[in-house]
């Protein structure tokens, strides 16, 4: 079965308060004639220390001026739709023997709806027709955690037998090959489009490195890249310059400037003093703290980050080095003296942003909370350079208590789907389902409710959007998988 327990996590501690944007001046009735030069000096900025520079760079992201990207108007005529979205179909094979689902995955082209299972199968459909195309009965020899398409044709699996397997849809009857170098449940797959090297996590604490250029029948040439206690989740931004990994105990890591061909010892990589961790003494309880309840196996043996080592920090000239470390430890409301689990992570389309899903120690309160990422660069080597500040929140349908809730963001930012009890909200940033960098407030806001949408007769562990068409899907404990669309 999925993750099913919880860890004790150090109480972490509040955050400076962030800054947020400067909202730009009102418009004028009657603008003052101005030579052109003035003119320009009077433009409305969109940050703190204005000038020209500001204001150019403010039009490209669509602040503060007039002008925005063409597109924008695009998507903001796509996520009106989702205003009309209603339950659409069930889609099922002819025998319902694979168990929960655990997560859906989309080709990039849209053309098929990949969904793990809880007992060892992979179910594939078109997600126009609704109908079942195929099931990989044998897919693993345990449940099937994760899916991620490398291209329109290949995609990969990992599962709790500890293996990750790669598939062509031209030949589903046999894998492409089978993966082996994790020693506990594989969780979590990413691949970096600039080197093809797959990236993948599990509770292990392993974070491991797969060349696909080199993949043969027997496998692909492996190595371990990064190790961490507690384990939960881990992403690659969109340009694949940094890596994010969550864990069971509240913290997130950051490596910045990444460079997937340099494998991190412990105790080797540089490390970036996080902004709420006040002495190594904290860092330390991120990895020492003892878990709650009985977890996997994985959990048990692993290193200390800061164990028998001392965190050496190899600087460059003139700035950070590569695959630098950062530990944050996110704001969560409710959280006070309780900690927190981050059971869930996903990044924002355009990289500004990240999405948690997290839950109490405690387990009677769950969030999902946006974080937008602010970044400088670091006044020394080893001073932070990202902070996340909370934007927004909302309290989540605390059912289903144990399983992990895979939440996601819609193809264009704009709006998130979230797990909620039997069935899945529809969050924005505002009513409008504005640009996150338009409705960016001073304090963390609510995330508001666009729509709520029930059609399943279990918990929601799963929902994703299409790449290229207004649906979505979700999938439940029990099995089902639906899909939403507009009706007109």
């Amino acid at each position: 079965m999925s993750w099913k327990s919880r860890w004790v996590a150090p109480a972490p501690g509040r955050p400076p308060p962030g800054e947020g944007d400067q909202p730009p001046s009102p418009p004028r009735e009657e603008p003052p004639k101005t030579p052109p030069a003035a003119a320009a000096a009077s433009v409305p900025v969109s940050v703190p220390g204005g000038g020209l520079f500001w204001w150019v760079r403010g039009r490209r992201v669509g602040r503060g001026g007039r002008c925005v990207e063409p597109a924008r108007e695009t998507f903001r005529a796509m996520t009106g739709l989702y205003g009309a979205i209603q339950p659409a179909d069930s889609v099922s094979p002819i025998t319902r023997t694979h168990g929960a689902v655990f997560n859906l995955e989309y080709s990039p082209g849209g053309s098929v709806l990949t969904v793990a299972c809880e007992q060892t199968e992979v179910l594939l459909f078109d997600p126009i027709s609704s109908k079942h195309i195929k099931t990989l009965s044998d897919a693993h020899e345990d449940c099937v955690n994760n899916i991620r398409f490398l291209d329109n044709r290949l995609f990969a699996t990992c599962s709790d037998d500890t293996t990750i397997a790669l598939w062509d849809l031209r030949k589903l009857d046999t894998k492409v090959c089978t993966l082996h170098g994790h020693t506990s449940w594989v969780k979590n797959i990413e691949y970096d489009t600039n080197t093809r090297l797959l990236v993948t996590s599990g509770f292990d604490g392993n974070v491991i490195i797969w060349d696909t250029n080199r993949c043969t029948e027997d496998g692909c040439p492996h190595k371990k890249f990064f190790h961490t206690r507690f384990l939960m989740r881990m992403r690659l931004t969109p340009d694949c310059s940094k890596m994010l990994i969550s864990t069971s105990s509240g913290y997130l890591l950051i490596l910045h400037d990444l460079d997937l061909t340099k494998s991190l010892e412990v105790g080797s990589y540089p490390f970036l003093r996080a902004r709420r961790t006040t002495s190594n003494s904290d860092l330390a309880s991120v990895t020492s703290s003892s878990p709650r309840s009985a977890g996997s196996q994985s959990h048990q043996n692993d290193s200390n980050l800061s164990e028998k080592h001392t965190l050496r920090a190899t600087q460059r000239e003139g700035g950070s080095p590569r695959n630098s470390l950062e530990v944050l430890t996110p704001e969560v409301p409710g959280e006070r003296d309780r900690g927190n689990c981050i059971t869930s992570l996903q990044l924002h389309p355009k990289g500004w942003a990240t999405l948690l899903r997290c839950s109490s120690n405690t387990d009677d309160q769950e969030w999902t909370c946006v974080y937008e990422f602010q970044e400088g660069a670091p006044e020394r080597p080893v001073s932070p350079r990202c902070s996340l500040r909370l934007t927004h929140c909302i309290e989540e349908a605390n059912v289903g208590r144990g399983y992990i809730k895979e939440l996601c963001f819609s193809p264009d930012g704009r709006m998130i789907s979230s797990p909620h009890g039997y069935g899945i909200r529809l969050l924005g940033f505002d009513t409008q389902c504005s640009e996150l960098i338009d409705c960016m407030p001073k304090e963390a806001a609510p995330l508001q409710e666009i729509r709520s949408l029930y059609s399943h007769s279990d918990v929601v562990l799963t929902t994703k959007f299409s790449p290229t068409h207004c649906q979505i899907a979700s999938g439940c404990l029990s099995g089902r998988v639906s899909l939403y669309q507009p009706k007109f």
